[in-house]
């Protein structure tokens, strides 16, 4: 399935950050190991090439590259040339200097899987993908890929991701890569079906989080609001005190105050929050007298579309979800007028019971064009992977 993520105006904000703040990983050596000295070199090439390794370890890299010309200077033989070309590359990628490094061993004929991660260090990444190419494999597609990226062709990078996917399964880093071009090529869709597979791989917090943490920003109606933070707590993202607070201060306007008294409790208990707090203090107050007269007045709600909203409502709050999915189905068969938020709510409650896929039915019947819509797939995707 492919995420719904709302309006066309939203569908890329608020997951941005998923792939965006993740640098691309290259799987490239940050620099070549010192070479191993031949025997058949003749004293006054091996010798300084001896020296010159110990300097360059020592990081003293002007007098390790003296040491390398004047073996070079020395050097008769083919071997010679390629050792002294090998220190040299050896010394430059010490120093950062990858475009030098490359050249030595061009010079001498190294293979494209050598030359590729020197030359995409280096910026040029058209040598780098025609090396890249050339190697072949894992490691010669993935300096392809970016090096696509880092050419601004977004699209060419997701042809070879995908291919290196097709091929050799679906590792986090490139699906995380895969997302990021596919961004920024605004290929929504593919994106967004991309991220569910991101997510199916590795549901963590931090990969929520990353999901979740920018659709938090965007102006919604405050019932749309806490469902997104009843999967933030789902997904374990409420972790700032002003979370927890806003969390419970949706919850009380939204007829849950059970579910804020709940949340709040949490917060203190993991010690986030502390009841030293004046702010915490009035809200766990708040929230207890009204979970307490919501209780008292639950058998005097009307059967009504809106008595089945409001006593759904007050269910969830005190945990009763099983229950509350009857109420809010009953709210959706009497004609309720917030017939998407009580699918939200009622997915919200089927899911919290087990039933995983009704849950997914019910956020699947949140209409497209309704500000519920984001935060609907979201959940949608979560119970996916509950029930993977």
């Amino acid at each position: 399935m492919v995420m719904n993520l709302g309006v066309e105006g939203n569908h890329m904000k608020f997951v941005s950050r998923l792939t965006m703040a993740a640098a691309i990983a290259l799987a490239v050596p940050a620099g070549l190991a010192a070479p191993a000295m031949a025997q058949a070199l003749s004293p006054n090439v091996g010798k300084p090439l001896q020296e010159a390794s110990s300097l360059a370890k020592s990081g003293n890299l002007s007098a390790a590259m003296a040491r390398v010309n004047a073996a070079r200077s020395a050097a008769d033989t083919g071997v010679e040339r390629r050792k002294v070309a090998e220190m040299a590359a050896y010394v430059y990628t010490r120093g950062g200097k990858w475009s030098a490094a490359a050249r030595e061993l061009e010079a001498i004929g190294a293979p494209a899987t050598q030359l590729a991660p020197l030359y995409y260090r280096s910026g040029d990444f058209a040598k780098a993908i025609a090396l890249g190419k050339k190697a072949g494999g894992v490691q010669g597609q993935t300096i392809v890929a970016q090096s696509y990226f880092r050419q601004g062709r977004f699209s060419d990078a997701a042809n070879v991701y995908e291919d290196l996917i097709r091929r050799y399964g679906a590792r986090e880093g490139w699906l995380q890569n895969l997302a990021n071009v596919q961004y920024k090529s605004g290929d929504k869709k593919a994106y967004l079906a991309t991220t569910e597979r991101l997510i199916r791989v590795d549901p963590s917090p931090a990969r929520w989080r990353a999901l979740l943490i920018d659709l938090k920003k965007e102006t919604m109606p405050r019932e749309a609001k806490l469902t997104l933070y009843q999967l933030m707590r789902e997904t374990k993202n409420i972790t700032t005190p002003e979370d927890y607070q806003e969390f419970s201060k949706l919850a009380i306007v939204g007829n849950q105050p059970g579910l804020s008294k709940v949340a709040l409790e949490e917060g203190v208990k993991s010690g986030v929050l502390s009841t030293s707090d004046s702010m915490t203090a009035r809200l766990l107050e708040a929230s207890t007298k009204r979970a307490s007269a919501a209780r008292a007045d639950f058998a005097k709600l009307p059967k009504t579309a809106d008595g089945y909203m409001q006593g759904g409502s007050a269910l969830m709050g005190v945990g009763n979800y099983a229950k509350a999915a009857v109420y809010f189905s009953n709210a959706i068969k009497a004609g309720t007028p917030d017939i998407d938020q009580a699918h939200m709510l009622l997915g919200i409650s089927q899911l919290r019971s087990g039933k995983l896929s009704e849950a997914r039915k019910a956020f699947g019947a949140v209409a497209e064009d309704s500000p519920y819509s984001s935060v609907a797939a979201l959940w949608s995707l979560y119970a996916s992977t509950r029930s993977a």
